[in-house]
C-alpha cells in the first residue's frame, strides 16, 4: 500500500510539475505587454524597459522558466504586478470565497442528487424517471454563463427575490473572519442578519456551479441503483419478504454508494475549476474572479498560480479517491 501511494505522490507531483510548465508558457506568448500596462498609457520607454526589467520581463523565456520553477519549489509563486502582493497571499485572500461557493454547490448536488437517483431507479420508466433523465441531460447541456444570466434574469430583475451578484450587499460588513466562510463566520459571531444576507447572495451561483454535478450525481447513482436492485443477493432478500426500505437501504444502496462517492469526489475537484465562469457573471470574489482578472490585467502570474492551485486540489481529491479505492479493493495495488 505504501509503494502503491507513493506512487501516486509522485503522479501527482509530475503532472503539477508539467502543468506548471504549460500554463507559463502560454500565458507568456499571449498577447499583451504587463510592463506597458503597469506603467500607464503615458509612461516613457526607459520607464517601460526599467519596470521590465525589474520584473525579469527582459530575460530570455527559457531563463525567466527556469527561475520560476525554482521559486515555486520553495513555494514562492511570484509577485503580482498589478496589486505588488505575493500571489501566494492573494489566493489565500480569495479562496475562502470560493471554497464556500463549492462547499454551498456540493451540498446542492449531494443532497438532490442522490436521493433523485434513488427514487429514480426505484421508479424506473415512471413519470419521476422521465423527468430525472430530462434533468441529467439538462445539466450536462446548459453553459453555466447562460444560465446563470437566465436566472439573474428571472430571481434577481424580474421575481427580485435573491441579490444579482456579489457577497454581501455594500452595506453590511463582513463579520470579523474565524474560517474566513462568511457563512460559518456570521454565525459563530451570532450576527444571524449578516447569514442570510449572505445566504441569499450565495443561492443563485450556487445553483448554477451545483448543476453539472447535480446531474452527474444522480445519472451514475441511477445506473448504479438499477444495477444493485438486479442483483441476485437482493432478488433473494425481496422473495424472503424483507421490508423495502430495509433492501434498498442496506442491501443496493451499499453497492451502489461507492461509484457515487468516487464521482463527488471528482466532482468537487471539477467545481474549483469551473468557478471562473460563475464567479464571473455573478461578481463572486473568488480565486476564480480573480484569475479573469488577472488575465485581462495581463498579470500572468496571478492566472498561473490559480491555475496551479485548482490543479493541486484537483489531483489530490483524484488521489484521495484513488488509495481509498486502493484501500477497499487491495486488487488495485497490483494495476
Amino acid at each position: 500500500m505504501l509503494r502503491f501511494a507513493l506512487g501516486k505522490v509522485l503522479t501527482v507531483a509530475g503532472t503539477m510539475l508539467g502543468l506548471a510548465v504549460l500554463t507559463f508558457l502560454i500565458t507568456n506568448v499571449a498577447p499583451g505587454d504587463p510592463a506597458r500596462l503597469v506603467a500607464g498609457p503615458e509612461a516613457t520607454a526607459d520607464m517601460v524597459e526599467t519596470i521590465r526589467r525589474e520584473y525579469g520581463l527582459d530575460r530570455p523565456l527559457p531563463v525567466q522558466l527556469g527561475l520560476y520553477l525554482r521559486d515555486l519549489a520553495t513555494g514562492d509563486l511570484g509577485q503580482s504586478i498589478v496589486t505588488t502582493r505575493p500571489v501566494l497571499s492573494e489566493i489565500g485572500r480569495y479562496f475562502p470565497a470560493t471554497f464556500e461557493l463549492v462547499l454551498v454547490a456540493m451540498a446542492i448536488g449531494v443532497g438532490l442528487g442522490l436521493p433523485l437517483g434513488i427514487l429514480s431507479a426505484l421508479k424506473r420508466d415512471g413519470a419521476l424517471d422521465h423527468l430525472t433523465r430530462i434533468l441529467s441531460i439538462s445539466g450536462v447541456a446548459l453553459p453555466a454563463f447562460w444560465f446563470g444570466i437566465l436566472l439573474q434574469l428571472y430571481f434577481a430583475v424580474h421575481l427580485e427575490w435573491l441579490p444579482v451578484s456579489g457577497r454581501l450587499p455594500l452595506s453590511e460588513v463582513p463579520p470579523a473572519p474565524i474560517t474566513g466562510l462568511i457563512l460559518v463566520d456570521s454565525l459563530l459571531r451570532g450576527q444571524f442578519e449578516t447569514f442570510r444576507e449572505a445566504f441569499l447572495h450565495i443561492l443563485l451561483p450556487a445553483i448554477v456551479l451545483s448543476f453539472p454535478c447535480l446531474a452527474a450525481i444522480l445519472r451514475v447513482n441511477r445506473a448504479e441503483m438499477i444495477e444493485a436492485l438486479q442483483a441476485d443477493h437482493v432478488v433473494a432478500a425481496r422473495a424472503h419478504g424483507l421490508a423495502p426500505f430495509r433492501i434498498v437501504a442496506v442491501y443496493a444502496l451499499r453497492n451502489a454508494l461507492l461509484p457515487t462517492l468516487a464521482m463527488i469526489g471528482l466532482r468537487f475537484g471539477w467545481m474549483l475549476g469551473s468557478t471562473v465562469l460563475v464567479e464571473t457573471v455573478f461578481d463572486w470574489p473568488g480565486i476564480g474572479l480573480y484569475a479573469v482578472s488577472s488575465a485581462l490585467a495581463s498579470d500572468f502570474k496571478p492566472v498561473v498560480g490559480v491555475t496551479l492551485a485548482i490543479g493541486l486540489c484537483f489531483m489530490t481529491v483524484n488521489m484521495l479517491i484513488d488509495l481509498a479505492y486502493a484501500w477497499i479493493d487491495p486488487r488495485l495495488r497490483a494495476a
